[in-house]
């Protein structure tokens, strides 16, 4: 069985990160922010508490900015860093390329977390707010998964995450039926559209980043940085 990819810590002072290790920590780090912030955007909305849908809005900040840390850091290595192995490349340029998603999913967040800081979810129907409180259950799910195939560089991830994203877009569909319906006001109702995008779009980059880890697991054979472990000394 292929080993997770890690960044190989190594070349670097006792008890200080590599910049690869640094990468890859911050990418856990934004992760994990991202997953709270659509679990909690979505428990905000059907709770209508808009003061904790307040933080969560404005935890979009802190997202960004992880983000910016993260794609300065990998493209520092990738132009003046110390390169020294084909999977340290492979590894850095699909950092890059998942960082849309993250970043993208993070503002999705931000929207559904808006929209419970207005109170629109006291005045969703009861089969919208049942409708959105699974479509927020499956996101979750998606993003675990996700979370943890890149934690433990697992391709098997991407069809788990495949599946949910298709009772998502499921999902999706019975909630627009609900919107047409007219058991809602039209203003409740464009919102109630948009908040069904928000999680349909939320499903789909996660898709995006399974799929990218998928390859990265598959094709570094060994170690986060890229380089191959050395023999064991007898």
């Amino acid at each position: 069985m292929t080993p997770p990819y890690r960044p190989a810590p190594g070349g670097t002072v006792a008890g200080m990160e590599s910049p690869l290790e640094q990468i890859d920590r911050k990418m856990l780090q934004l992760f994990a922010l991202v997953g709270d912030s659509v679990s909690g955007a979505t428990h905000a909305l059907l709770a209508g508490d808009r003061e904790a849908a307040k933080i969560l809005a404005d935890r979009d900040e802190v997202v960004d900015s992880l983000c910016h840390d993260i794609e300065e850091l990998t493209l520092q290595q990738l132009t003046v860093g110390g390169i020294t192995s084909s999977n340290q490349l492979r590894y850095l340029v699909t950092v890059i390329r998942m960082l849309p998603d993250l970043e993208r999913n993070g503002d999705l967040a931000e929207h559904v977390a808006r929209r419970a800081a207005r109170g629109l979810g006291a005045e969703l129907s009861a089969r919208s707010r049942g409708l959105l409180e699974r479509m927020g259950e499956v996101a979750v799910h998606m993003w675990r998964a996700t979370t943890d195939a890149y934690a433990e560089r697992q391709p098997e991830g991407w069809p788990l995450v495949d599946d949910l994203d298709d009772e998502m877009d499921d999902l999706h569909v019975s909630l627009t039926v609900e919107v047409v319906a007219g058991t809602m006001p039209l203003p409740v109702a464009v919102e109630l559209a948009l908040l069904a995008r928000f999680y349909e779009r939320f499903g789909d980059h996660a898709v995006n980043l399974a799929k990218r880890v998928a390859v990265l697991a598959r094709t570094v054979p060994s170690g986060v940085g890229g380089t191959e472990p050395s023999p064991t000394s007898d």
